[in-house]
């Protein structure tokens, strides 16, 4: 009931037509929630939003839940041409899910994982495909399972379309998450690692299935910046 009402509140205070989001951000910072992950015990328990010419709005979660997350990100996953909000929204007793955001509130979300202390590492948003639709790519338990997962964005909601196995993004008490897409060749690439951190790999993701291509060692992060540059 009390993200309820903070969502009906923010709906009361928005102005006809003012949707478009600018800039976003976590606040709140909470202990609720002691996994840890991201190198310290501080997740978020609110998530704002700046809209052009319309202030800012914002979200606060239950006590059950937390933003297990880097920051928030900003990604067309509807395909109107304007930002959304991707983020980790975690539940203490069931783990992580990937959550998108509007002005107005939660749009989608992916199920949550299942038990505490499971968190997902997000990769990005684009129609990786090419059928027009977004899809929204992600690492599922990046330090036990290591599954890359592909969800569309269709009929308001999220779709499962794929997974693969063997791939990661993050370790433990890292404070940032590496790779994302990268369009070099005008194909959006998933930039990732393999699951024991030996090479670093491009993955696209097209009707009949995943291509994977090995870009070389991995050599820390600025394997992945070498690599997010087209380089």
């Amino acid at each position: 009931m009390r993200l309820l009402g903070a969502l009906l509140g923010v709906l009361i205070a928005l102005p006809a037509g003012a949707q478009t989001i600018s800039a976003a951000r976590f606040s709140e910072p909470t202990d609720r929630y002691g996994h840890g992950i991201l190198g310290d015990a501080i997740e978020w328990g609110a998530l704002e939003l700046d809209l052009a010419g319309a202030g800012t709005v914002t979200f606060r979660l239950p006590l059950d839940h937390v933003f297990e997350d880097v920051a928030p990100r900003l990604l067309d996953v509807t395909g109107d041409g304007l930002p959304e909000v991707v983020v980790v929204e975690t539940d203490v007793a069931l783990g992580g899910a990937l959550a998108i955001y509007g002005a107005t509130g939660k749009i989608a979300q992916t199920p949550h994982i299942g038990r505490t202390n499971r968190w997902l590492a997000p990769i990005g948003a684009h129609d990786l495909d090419g059928d027009g639709a977004i899809e929204v790519a992600y690492i599922d338990r990046p330090h036990l399972a290591k599954v890359l997962r592909i969800w569309r964005f269709e009929d308001g909601g999220l779709t499962p379309l794929a997974d693969l196995p063997g791939l990661t993004n993050h370790r433990i008490g890292e404070t940032d998450i590496a790779g994302g897409i990268r369009l070099c060749r005008g194909l959006p690439e998933m930039i990732v690692a393999t699951a024991d951190w030996s090479r670093l790999m491009a993955v696209t993701f097209r009707p009949d299935g995943f291509e994977t291509s090995d870009l070389g060692p991995h050599l820390g992060r600025r394997s992945f910046a070498r690599a997010m540059d087209c380089r």
